[in-house]
């Protein structure tokens, strides 16, 4: 199958040696590599175009992670499999590329995604993150799993994550103008149009975020906005609270485990994660100036 590898790269320079060592080390050789660059100024683009990427630069105000992945897909037109990454997920293993891409075997997935492993050095809160939406085990979900797994169903990240092209042109791509969750959105639509969607542990990447309180508001704001503007997510597969109940009790127990002394920080981030996403959820009331100021995606709001 015809693969291309996409990037959105925004400054990339601090995370480009590793990224492009890790990426040259694949076992997988035979695909096509873009980078979708929003006018870098140090030196990142010339970096990706060094180690072979077809570099499409675009203005920074351009970029939006629907519609720059959309423009993605369109410059790699003969590409039967579209793999994406950030700039700052690092390939785990030399075959962490084709695992993911192994998971296409099945004709019936439409989509995949990679473990995102913590980065060496993590700490506890970051690591639990990640072991709690990334587990050891490998896994394809359907839509007979709505009942059971709810919105955990249609859970992805294009930090690490593969569309079977017929099927993402089949449900309409990704969304053109999104806060975040376009790859969520797509994946959604897939398991309502009958894909799979496959969950490949054995294909792992490092990448984690240590959050401050004030970073954790802004993302769960802007998830809450991604839900209150696509409510037919929550009314297809469910709410998110259920899922946020039980990260914060794997979350306490993960704290207790490392270090007891981080609970007490930990339940004030979980109430800030829980207040950002009710405000994001209620920003149809609230004026925009507020909104942007609350979000960590500025640019969305200019629009």
């Amino acid at each position: 199958m015809k693969t291309a590898l996409c990037v959105p790269t925004r400054n990339a320079a601090r995370w480009a040696p590793a990224f492009l060592q890790a990426l040259e080390g694949q076992s997988l050789r035979d695909y096509q590599a873009l980078a979708i660059d929003s006018s870098s100024d140090d030196g990142s683009a010339e970096l990706f175009a060094a180690a072979g990427f077809r570099v499409h630069p675009i203005d920074p105000g351009e970029f939006n992670h629907g519609a720059t992945r959309r423009l993605a897909a369109g410059l790699c037109p003969e590409a039967e499999i579209l793999v994406f990454m950030t700039q700052d997920a690092i390939l785990a293993a030399p075959d962490s590329l084709a695992r993911l891409v192994d998971a296409f075997n099945d004709p019936l997935v439409g989509a995949a995604y990679g473990r995102q492993l913590p980065r060496p050095g993590a700490p506890p809160v970051e690591e639990h993150a990640r072991f709690f939406n990334y587990p050891p085990r490998s896994a394809v979900k359907t839509a007979a799993d709505i009942p059971r797994l709810g919105l955990k169903t249609a859970f992805i990240s294009n930090s690490f994550a593969a569309y079977r092209r017929a099927a993402l042109d089949g449900v309409g791509g990704f969304p053109e103008q999104v806060i975040i969750g376009e790859d969520t959105h797509a994946a959604a639509r897939m398991l309502l149009a009958g894909w799979k969607v496959a969950y490949r542990a054995e294909a792992g990447v490092f990448h984690s975020h240590a959050y401050s309180w004030s970073q954790e508001w802004r993302r769960y704001f802007d998830t809450g906005v991604f839900h209150a503007r696509h409510p037919w997510l929550r009314e297809s597969f469910g709410t998110a609270e259920g899922e946020g109940w039980r990260f914060l009790r794997s979350e306490i127990g993960h704290l207790w485990r490392r270090n007891p002394w981080l609970i007490p920080s930990g339940l004030v981030r979980a109430g800030i994660r829980y207040f950002g996403f009710r405000t994001g959820l209620a920003e149809g009331f609230l004026p925009v100036g507020l909104k942007r100021r609350m979000s960590a995606q500025k640019a969305f709001w200019g629009r």
